[in-house]
């Protein structure tokens, strides 16, 4: 098969989902119990599908690189995906007597949402399904779900980050925590060869076991990362390279769902640095796209457009602080 090869400001590489939400129910089920929802839907997920959906309403062209199966599920994300301004699917690639990663996704009132997932198809990604070709000077190259998929986890990937690097690519590396394991020996391998390394808090006290962002962030610099930036929900967002150090508040926001909103903070970043702007900016859109997120049970429905952020930003300042 033939490919156009076309440049892309933006490369999304990872994880795709069909997400099964529920609207937030007033308490999880006891065995046997049926607790009732307003509504259930399927909806599109995964942190690359998210970035890619995002970044088409900034009207970036983006290349998609995933991995689905060949079943119903897997047929939504292909069609969702092909109706997405600005997207190029022609590196989804099918994996035969597979579904596609999939999550049931359950919002209690009150409470953090829990996730019922496997990651199917996305077993099965390697970066051999990106081409060269899109390896462009100033491309930002985003890869999501990271510990999802665990043929990214081989020397292979090395080489191809060290090539993006070469070619004056900006790499940025986001992770999902999957399994019983010792993350820190998947992830320490690729920080060397990382622009900007985007866990939350959680994320990075699993694979440090430190309990501060700041120890965190330096944890992870130390480990060769350029800058690491560390989403910690309504407490903010910490960024930390070698030239700078600041903390953003978060923004005002009604929360329904908090499902896609660290893509969503990632989205507003990526945005933001095509634009070329200063990272403290690239936060605070950052910040801004995942207030807007969480407004929605599902991962994209809500979040900002760039008109709609240009309008909240006027309206919402939002407190920086040098570390």
């Amino acid at each position: 098969m033939t490919h156009t090869i076309k440049k892309h400001d933006c490369l999304c590489l990872g994880i795709l989902f069909a997400d099964v939400v529920c609207q937030p129910i007033s308490h999880l089920p006891t065995p046997g119990e049926l607790v009732p929802t307003e509504r259930v839907e399927l909806s599109l997920g995964g942190c690359a599908s998210n970035v890619a959906i995002n970044l088409s309403r900034f009207n970036l062209s983006v290349g998609l690189s995933g991995c689905i199966g060949d079943d119903p599920f897997s047929n939504y994300i292909a069609q969702t995906l092909a109706s997405v301004p600005g997207v190029d699917i022609s590196r989804l690639r099918r994996v035969p007597n597979m579904g596609p990663g999939t999550s049931m996704i359950i919002n209690v009132h009150g409470e953090d949402r829990r996730f019922i997932s496997t990651n199917g198809a996305n077993a099965e990604y390697h970066l051999n399904d990106l081409p060269e070709e899109w390896l462009t000077p100033e491309t930002i190259i985003y890869i999501g779900g990271f510990l999802m998929m665990p043929k990214l986890e081989l020397p292979e990937t090395i080489d191809v980050l060290k090539l993006a690097r070469q070619r004056g690519c900006h790499v940025l590396l986001d992770v999902v925590l999957y399994g019983d394991r010792s993350y820190r020996d998947a992830i320490m391998p690729l920080l060397p060869y990382t622009d900007i390394f985007l866990p939350n808090d959680h994320e990075a006290e699993k694979i440090t076991g430190l309990t501060n962002p700041i120890d965190q962030a330096k944890f992870f610099l130390d480990a060769g990362t350029q800058a690491a930036i560390i989403t910690c929900g309504e407490k903010g967002t910490y960024y930390f390279s070698q030239q700078e150090k600041f903390h953003v508040n978060v923004f005002p926001t009604t929360y329904l769902g908090g499902t896609g909103a660290g893509d969503a903070f990632n989205s507003g970043y990526i945005a933001a640095m095509h634009e070329k702007l200063m990272p403290r900016e690239c936060v605070v859109w950052g910040n801004a796209l995942g207030a807007s997120c969480v407004r929605h049970i599902s991962a994209t429905q809500s979040v900002f457009n760039r008109d709609e952020l240009q309008y909240f930003l006027e309206k919402h300042p939002v407190r920086c602080e040098n570390l």
